[in-house]
């Protein structure tokens, strides 16, 4: 079946008993054993939740996955990948990404590793040593929206014997399946397009390998990082309606980054021609408070990838943890907004940015107020 049809059908015919076609809402710590010694294939809801079983079965047949692994976050899913690795395996990691992930690295776990351009492929290669043990990517960066080419890195994995790890976020199955491409783990923040609805955080992992997600769900067991059935279902639900959704954010954000590049107030605008997800970087420095308080329609707020339009400022809020001469090196600078587009109408949106950009904000000259939407 095509990919839009398999989200449509996810968790569908999962109730033998009354025929439900949305999944039902396993809403139990534990479960009844029939006897000594038997088991219903469910016994505590850490190791094993049949609303859980039914997203992940979706979320490993979307990714063409051999197994899926549900979490309490995406952070939970990521680190739950990192803990394959020992304190002396060394990890080349893309330099330009999520700064929650660049926390995780530097500040918790602590495991060796250098930061690349993962874009060039010269530099990754360069960056390899004989304890590295795997390469760690976003499909799509953030916030600086760079899409490295993952064939060739998976390529250079399967030369050199590392595993490749994939953070899908951005991009989603609808867009870019990463495990078709060679990598051996997916990562997602299911909070984002996945769910696609600002109403639950969660995590995600795909891996190609039914020995590799025996491992991890190990591991996820052991932690207790598993999600529960209520936000399972959630995302269950988000997951019908992705490729409707993923469809419209990208034309939203095809029309809003053309009229960006236009703008005067407007220096430099990051948009791959994919996914929802746009950077701008305005001229003043002082138009950022003044977008971020005047924005009406638009929610000044973090997270990404519902339905509703939002706009984050990366080096006060998703980047804080990043050094300055690290951000400023990356091009995360104080004039960086990013902006995850929503499905409302582009026009509208349009409309909202033009009057938050116009207008004298601290001295800044009016150059603006004729651009119009």
């Amino acid at each position: 079946m095509k990919l839009d049809t398999v989200l449509v059908h996810a968790g569908v015919r999962r109730d033998p008993v009354y025929g439900a076609l949305s999944v039902p809402i396993y809403q139990s710590a534990t479960f009844q054993h029939p006897a000594l010694g038997e088991s219903t294939g469910y016994d505590y809801s850490r190791t094993g939740n049949p609303t859980r079983t039914a997203l992940e079965e979706a979320l490993a047949r979307a990714e063409g996955g051999a197994r899926a692994l549900a979490f309490t976050s995406g952070m939970a899913a990521l680190t739950c990948a990192l803990r394959l690795f020992g304190p002396d395996d060394h990890l080349v990691v893309t330099e330009d990404l999520y700064g929650g992930t660049y926390r995780l690295l530097d500040h918790v776990l602590g495991l060796p590793r250098t930061y690349v351009d993962t874009t060039d492929l010269a530099a990754v290669r360069a960056a390899i040593r004989p304890n590295t043990r795997a390469i760690l990517v976003e499909a799509l960066t953030n916030p600086r929206m760079k899409r490295a080419d993952l064939a060739a890195l998976a390529g250079l994995c399967r030369e050199v014997g590392l595993r490749l790890i994939v953070d899908n976020t951005f991009l989603t199955p609808c867009l870019c399946r990463p495990l078709a491409l060679g990598a051996d783990i997916v990562v997602h923040s299911a909070t984002k397009y996945l769910a696609g609805h600002n109403d639950v955080v969660a995590g995600a992992l795909i891996v190609r390998d039914a020995a590799l997600g025996e491992r991890l769900h190990f591991i996820q067991n052991a932690v207790g990082s598993a999600l529960g059935p209520q936000e399972s279902w959630l995302v269950l639900r988000g997951l019908k309606t992705l490729a409707l959704r993923m469809e419209r954010h990208q034309q939203n954000a095809a029309r809003i980054a053309a009229w960006l590049r236009r703008h005067p107030r407007v220096e430099e605008v990051l948009y791959p021609g994919v996914s929802g997800m746009l950077s701008f970087t305005v001229k003043d420095p002082r138009l950022v408070p003044q977008v971020l308080r005047r924005v009406r329609l638009i929610l000044f707020a973090e997270s990404l990838g519902g339905v509703e339009t939002l706009i984050t400022f990366p080096w006060a809020q998703t980047h804080a943890d990043m050094p300055v001469e690290v951000r400023e090196r990356l091009g995360i600078t104080d004039r960086l907004l990013r902006l995850s587009v929503g499905i409302e109408d582009a026009e509208d949106l349009i409309a909202d940015l033009a009057q938050a950009l116009e207008g004298e904000c601290d001295g800044v000259r009016d150059e603006a107020s004729a651009h119009g939407a």
